[in-house]
């Protein structure tokens, strides 16, 4: 059975133990504000080189400005988690910041049952739209066009500036 619940600020750390591997067969890029799929084989094994050194911190100061982490447990095992961000962009968005699930427990809904969770804390926090700096991968942003989401009209500069291979997309909340 897995339990949904809020992390701790300690076991912020433990994200890094989610199995993130997967085998991509396309990604999306886009071109003229539409999705164009290119087909492309690759094989991700994890997390890569650095990510947790890069990223920890990142999560750290999010989670001491408020921001929201919710994580999908299996026994002791974090298999799943969700990232708000609490700092709103332009007007009334909220970032989405981060959101994974375990190879072995993906196509089983936990990933939709987070992004909800997101959603709807989003919505009680104020937020008007969800924004997600989505990876171009063909299963994540069909996962997110699937609940709603789609091409953001306007990206935010700043997290375009940082993640601009990336699939910007928005959702109503």
């Amino acid at each position: 059975m897995i339990e949904m619940r809020e992390l701790t600020r300690r076991e912020i750390a433990e994200v890094w133990s989610i199995d993130r591997s997967e085998v991509i067969e396309g990604i999306y890029h886009l071109e003229g504000g539409a999705l164009v799929l290119r087909r492309e084989h690759i094989e991700v094994s994890g997390w890569p080189p650095g990510e947790a050194e890069k990223y920890t911190p990142i999560l750290l100061d999010c989670f001491d400005h408020g921001g929201w982490f919710n994580g999908a447990f299996d026994g002791a095992q974090l298999v799943g988690v969700a990232v708000l961000e609490s700092r709103v962009i332009g007007d009334g968005r909220l970032q989405l910041k981060f959101l994974h699930v375990s190879h072995a427990y993906r196509g089983r809904g936990l990933g939709a049952r987070l992004f909800e969770l997101a959603r709807t804390t989003a919505r009680k926090r104020g937020g008007r739209r969800l924004y997600v700096s989505a990876t171009p991968s063909e299963n994540t942003v069909d996962f997110y066009t699937r609940l709603g989401c789609v091409v953001a009209t306007e990206p935010d500069p700043e997290l375009f500036e940082l993640e601009p291979e990336d699939i910007h997309l928005e959702c109503e909340i």
